[in-house]
């Protein structure tokens, strides 16, 4: 198990090493810069920027060096917690993202729990009664889930809920707690405000996770270590959880890589539609008027927790399932 476990993270840290130079490369790939752009948009305005600004500017932000220093200077930055400076908010990337990242990773915890909660025991009850009026509705209910856009449905029950309620759900907080300091008022109103978000984020997860679910557990029971468990007498709920259950859920903790990095990105048309302030609209921001060490620091903390998540999924189907251990 540690050999494989270090094969594992040997394999991470050289591919987040390709991952980081990679990401600088193709933030450096569209035409221009942030400082053309920026160029662009004031001369629109009517405003002259002259040579001598240009310069200075590109001298302050480290335009004028090569791609590779530039590269060498952020990674070597990155490393040491420091992910550069945002020239459209004019602040640290670090400042900016921190109090959005904290919104974000709450919200995407708590879909998480709240699509496992519901999807697995649904799944496992689906599956060992198949063709039952509760497969049947629980069916129906999560092809629904399915085929809903999810901003379609956030729109629909924001406006549903102001026409039957007169209140907008637009957002985290309330007007006078939108830029309050963290206190136990806020945190209250962010409870008040985070069911919405958290049932349209997780509807389709729940949805594909209760399908994938019930799939798996129905394949592991008709295989012949099944049947031949049932003629030896063991109890039907000792039989499930012990064996087609554990196998069963080894598609389902492959995907914990695909669970870190929506942490980051969260929804961003969801996000954008419930004015919701997560990561995922900054992200989208910073990639449309090309403020690269911001776009770049999204990318690489996508990448690398995408990687982080990948190790994770390694190691629990390793503890899970001694095959992979071995072929591994």
């Amino acid at each position: 198990m540690l050999a494989y476990v270090a094969r594992r993270l040997v394999y991470a840290v050289g591919l987040l090493i390709g991952i980081s130079m990679i990401s600088f490369t193709i933030i450096q790939l569209p035409p221009g810069d942030y400082l053309s752009t920026y160029v662009t948009n004031m001369q629109s305005r009517g405003l002259e920027v002259s040579a001598a600004q240009v310069a200075f500017l590109k001298q302050q932000y480290g335009l004028d060096l090569p791609v590779y220093q530039q590269y060498f200077k952020w990674a070597w930055n990155f490393i040491q917690g420091d992910f550069g400076y945002s020239f459209e908010w004019q602040q640290s990337v670090s400042s900016l993202i921190r109090d959005r990242l904290l919104l974000t990773v709450i919200v995407s915890l708590a879909t998480l729990v709240f699509t496992w909660l519901v999807a697995f025991p649904i799944g496992v009850y689906t599956a060992t009664h198949q063709y039952s009026a509760a497969d049947y509705i629980f069916t129906f209910i999560g092809f629904i889930g399915l085929s809903i856009p999810s901003f379609l449905l956030a729109l629909l029950l924001a406006y549903a809920i102001f026409k039957l309620t007169g209140v907008s759900v637009v957002g985290l907080f309330s007007p006078e707690y939108a830029d309050a300091p963290w206190s136990v008022g806020r945190v209250i109103d962010l409870i008040k405000h985070i069911g919405l978000p958290i049932f349209i984020v997780g509807a389709s997860g729940t949805a594909s996770l209760i399908r994938t679910l019930r799939a798996c557990i129905l394949d592991e029971l008709g295989k012949p270590y099944v049947v031949a468990a049932r003629a030896r007498g063991l109890k039907e709920i000792q039989l499930l959880f012990t064996y087609p259950i554990r196998i069963a859920v080894n598609p389902l903790l492959s995907t914990v890589g695909w669970l870190l990095p929506g942490i980051i990105s969260g929804t961003v048309i969801i996000a954008v539609v419930l004015g919701l302030d997560l990561t995922g609209p900054l992200l989208l921001r910073s990639l449309q008027f090309q403020d690269m060490y911001l776009a770049a620091s999204f990318v690489m903390l996508l990448s690398a927790l995408t990687v982080v998540g990948t190790f994770i999924s390694d190691i629990l189907l390793a503890w899970s399932d001694p095959r992979i251990r071995i072929l591994g």
